[in-house]
């Protein structure tokens, strides 16, 4: 059963005082600056997020899919970026208590159904408690990639592109790094792939992706908002550290 928890509405009334979740302790950071800007301009468009009340800790960020970050075809869905609940919050219930926020925004708004991109490696939420709420994955994308959706109304399913492998040619020799503001994580992930790089003689430029629809055309995995390509080829979507990145090298 859910322990009953208050949820926080953050808004742009409220979001500088009570943070977005993440980076919570790092206020001074340049990651938490570049995610509260980030986060500022998302509320004309439509975002929410959702923060169980301390002690416990969780959340979920949503949005009209034609604003997702996500490589996604889902006009018309309300679209989940994140949804992660931690440590001792785990297993009582919170992670559906935040969906059914998220579903009843959707309702309200008139829309045929929330989708999220989830992903069975790291750094996304797992299919796993959507499947059982009702959500069904109709689209699957590599490495890891299911995108799931819970319809309220018949309509055509959300999409993923198809041109994973053409997107990542596009961006040639050397290291890319294609990188938003949507986390606060990602500054440190891109310093730490740039040092890597430089240690090991690689070229390397960021590419910074500044709105929603450059999220959706440029990126070459359903994650969106940051991506690692090697010489033309995908190599990662997730925060890795430099023997990470060693290993992926020597594994190529």
């Amino acid at each position: 059963m859910t322990n009953r928890v208050e949820i926080i509405d953050v808004n742009a009334s409220n979001v500088s005082e009570t943070g977005f979740f993440c980076f919570m302790s790092k206020r001074k950071s340049e990651g938490f600056r570049r995610k509260l800007d980030w986060v500022s301009a998302r509320f004309d468009e439509g975002m929410r997020i959702k923060m169980l009340k301390l002690p416990e800790r969780g959340f979920i960020e949503y949005l009209p899919g034609e604003y997702a970050w996500r490589p996604v075809n889902a006009k018309g869905f309300m679209f989940i970026h994140c949804l992660w609940v931690v440590g001792r919050s785990k297993g009582k219930g919170f992670g559906a208590m935040l969906l059914d926020e998220c579903v009843r925004d959707a309702k309200r708004a008139g829309l045929a159904g929330v989708a999220m991109v989830t992903s069975e490696g790291t750094w996304l939420a797992g299919k796993r408690l959507l499947l059982k709420l009702g959500f069904e994955a109709v689209a699957e994308a590599p490495p890891s990639f299911n995108l799931v959706v819970k319809k309220f109304k018949s309509s055509p399913s959300p999409s993923f592109p198809k041109d994973w492998e053409a997107r990542a040619k596009r961006f040639g020799k050397g290291l890319t790094v294609l990188r938003s503001d949507q986390c606060p994580y990602l500054e440190d992930a891109t310093a730490t792939l740039l040092e890597a790089a430089a240690e090991k003689g690689i070229k390397s430029r960021v590419i910074e992706i500044k709105t929603a629809t450059e999220a959706q055309s440029l990126s070459p995995s359903p994650y969106g908002v940051f991506n690692v390509v090697l010489d033309g080829r995908f190599l990662s979507y997730r925060y890795l550290l430099k023997e990470e990145f060693f290993q992926l090298l020597e594994r190529r």
